[in-house]
């Protein structure tokens, strides 16, 4: 398809206009599940609309066009996935800045950032609507804007934190490429149970991936990350 850049809605609801903000809400949570369904060319305005119970012209003053619902679905998520993780990140961030910090602060540190993964992926009414979304982008079938709105927001910050505490924890050279490698591979132990939920799910006998739940994958997690690191650690000495 060919990308036409998205423009910003001209019409925004004033602050306390409490109901049309509830109706921006929910036509964005309505796109977003047909978006993550059909794809950016398979979800229809029209349908958009029907399904958020409002008519075409009200779906037109408040984003403009499919380009701009999509570009407010985009952003929904990026401004929550930031709101998300950003406590993480500063408290890593406060650990890194002491040159003093123990393994157990760093591993702290790092398990906080995995928890905050985890929950992400798993906990939210929508996770599974998001990842679609996102898969759609990433195989070309929609406009480019999350990955390009988390690089020049979060995911830097958050790449850095996670690079600078394994590196510090494990005593692995920070230019080593292998060091990026295996932290993908940490963090990506975690996608395991979002890509294919519901089989997940039905091998480990659960009904859904509550909190109580997720909590358990949390310390399944560190307990893996960290028989790694110190491993690395040994290793490297």
């Amino acid at each position: 398809m060919t990308e036409r850049p998205a423009r910003a809605p001209r019409h925004r609801p004033e602050a306390g206009y409490a109901r049309g903000e509830e109706t921006r809400r929910r036509i964005i949570e309505v796109a977003l599940r047909l978006f993550a369904e059909r794809g950016f060319e398979g979800a229809s305005t029209r349908e958009i609309a029907k399904q958020a119970g409002v008519n075409a012209p009200a779906l037109q003053y408040y984003f403009d066009n499919k380009e701009g619902v999509y570009q407010a679905c985009a952003k929904h998520i990026v401004d929550s996935s930031i709101e998300h993780f950003l406590p993480a990140v500063e408290r890593a961030e406060e650990v890194l800045e002491r040159p003093d910090a123990s393994r157990d602060d760093l591993f702290a540190a790092f398990g906080g950032l995995l928890d905050a993964i985890a929950e992400h992926q798993l906990l939210p009414d929508d996770a599974e609507h998001r990842r679609l979304f996102m898969a759609h982008e990433q195989v070309g079938h929609g406009p480019n804007l999350i990955f390009q709105m988390m690089d020049k927001t979060l995911r830097p910050r958050m790449a850095r934190v996670t690079t600078h505490l394994v590196s510090r924890y494990s005593g692995m050279d920070l230019k080593d490429p292998t060091l990026s490698m295996r932290i993908l591979m940490m963090m990506g132990q975690l996608m395991v149970f979002s890509l294919g939920r519901r089989m997940q799910l039905a091998k480990l006998g659960w009904e859904r991936f509550g909190p109580k739940e997720v909590a358990t994958i949390k310390q399944a997690a560190r307990e893996q990350c960290r028989v790694l690191m110190d491993h690395w650690r040994e290793a490297a000495e």
